[in-house]
């Protein structure tokens, strides 16, 4: 082998090293994208669920407050 073949040699491992790490770490950051969007799914449904129960509470809280004004002043 000549200088030149083994130098091109050499240059197109050390390009297949890099290529190999790169999709090495496109699957790694690919991977963590899904695992995210699914806690952000997860997370939307959650804050959704505790709105909901915030406003049922709410609601309830304001009712007995006219419940509690209202026997104030039938008393």
């Amino acid at each position: 082998m000549s200088d030149i073949e083994n130098d091109t040699s050499t240059e197109l491992k050390d390009l297949e090293e890099k290529l190999d790490a790169l999709i090495e770490k496109y699957n790694l950051v690919k991977s963590e994208n899904s695992s995210l969007k699914t806690k952000q799914d997860s997370l939307v449904k959650e804050k959704a669920k505790l709105l909901e129960k915030t406003t049922i509470a709410r609601t309830r809280v304001e009712a007995m407050i006219t419940r509690l004004k209202s026997m104030e002043h039938g008393s």
